[in-house]
C-alpha cells in the first residue's frame, strides 16, 4: 500500500479490535451452533467485510489483476518500511486474537492456535488478493510479511516458554486530528521485546521487571521531508509482569502487544544518515 489513502490494513485493524473484545468478554456460542460452525461464520463474516469495504473504498474488482512493487525498507520506499512491519504486527496479533477466541469457544489449545494462524493468514491473504484487482496491486512484500507475522504468531502461541521470553509490540498514541489513524505510520513504532521474567535465572529477582527492546520506526514520510528510518535499542519496564503481579491478567495481556510510550530508554540510530 502506498501513499496516505485509506489502507487495506484498516479493516484488519477493525477486525482485530472486535476480536480482542470477543476474547475479553468470551461470549457463549449460540446453543444451536457448534464451535466449528461459529468459527466458519466468523471467517466468512471477515471475508465479507473485507469485500464490502474493498468494493466501497478501494475499487476492488474494477481493474484487471496486477502486481505492485513497493520495495522493502529502503529510504525511497513510500513509508520507509514501516508499513511492512505493520503487516507483520497485525498478522501476528490477529492470529493470537483469533486463537484466543477459538479457545474460548471450546477448541483445545493446539487446534485453536492452528486455526487462529490459518484464519489470520487467510484473511490477510484475501486482502492482498483483493488488492490485485484494485489500484494498489498485489504486493509480494506485504504477503511475505503477513506470512512471517502469522508464523511468529503460531510459534509463540504454541511454545509458551518462548512467549514468556519474547513479545512483538506496537507503540502508538493516536492523533485524532488525522483523517486515517490506520496509516499513521508517522507516530508508530514496532519492536521485539526480550523479557527477563521469562528466564529461570531472573524469575525470582527484581530483574524480572526489566526487558530489552529492538525497534524500528520511520519519520518524515507523511510530509515527504527530513525522512528518517530509525532503529533503536532500549531497556524498559515489563508492564505485563507488573500487572500480572497485581493479579490484573487481562491488563497484563494487553501489554504483551502494546508498548506504552516513555517506559523505556535507549539509543536511536537514523539509517538515512
Amino acid at each position: 500500500m502506498q501513499g496516505k489513502q485509506q489502507s487495506p490494513l484498516f479493516p484488519a485493524r477493525v477486525l482485530l479490535v472486535l476480536l480482542i473484545a470477543l476474547t475479553l468478554t468470551c461470549p457463549a456460542p449460540a446453543r444451536e451452533w457448534t464451535k466449528e460452525k461459529k468459527a466458519a461464520a466468523l471467517n466468512l463474516a471477515g471475508a465479507a467485510g473485507i469485500t464490502a469495504w474493498g468494493v466501497a473504498s478501494w475499487d476492488y474488482f474494477e481493474n484487471t489483476p496486477k502486481r505492485a512493487h513497493e520495495g522493502w525498507f529502503s529510504e525511497n520506499t513510500p513509508e520507509g518500511g514501516a508499513d511492512k512491519w505493520a503487516h507483520f504486527y497485525f498478522s501476528y496479533t490477529l492470529s493470537h486474537a483469533l486463537a484466543s477466541t477459538y479457545l474460548c469457544w471450546g477448541f483445545d489449545r493446539e487446534k485453536a492456535g492452528a486455526l487462529g494462524t490459518l484464519s489470520s493468514f487467510g484473511l490477510m491473504g484475501y486482502m492482498e488478493l483483493g488488492d490485485s484487482f484494485s489500484a494498489y496491486g498485489f504486493s509480494h512484500e506485504d504477503f511475505i510479511m503477513n506470512t512471517l507475522g502469522c508464523t511468529a504468531g503460531w510459534l509463540l502461541y504454541r511454545h509458551k516458554k518462548l512467549a514468556e521470553k519474547i513479545d512483538f509490540r506496537m507503540e502508538y498514541i493516536p492523533r485524532f486530528q488525522d483523517e486515517d489513524l490506520a496509516t499513521d505510520y508517522e507516530h508508530m513504532k514496532f519492536l521485539a521485546a526480550v523479557k527477563l521474567s521469562g528466564f529461570r535465572q531472573t524469575q525470582q529477582t527484581p530483574w524480572r521487571y526489566l526487558e530489552f527492546h529492538l525497534g524500528y520506526f520511520a519519520r518524515g514520510y507523511a510530509k515527504d521531508s527530513d525522512r528518517e528510518r530509525n532503529i533503536y535499542l532500549g531497556i524498559g519496564i515489563n508492564l505485563s509482569e507488573i500487572f500480572e503481579a497485581l493479579s490484573m491478567k487481562k491488563t497484563a495481556t494487553v501489554f504483551n502487544y502494546y508498548q506504552l510510550p516513555h517506559t523505556y530508554i535507549g539509543p536511536t540510530r537514523n539509517l538515512n544518515q
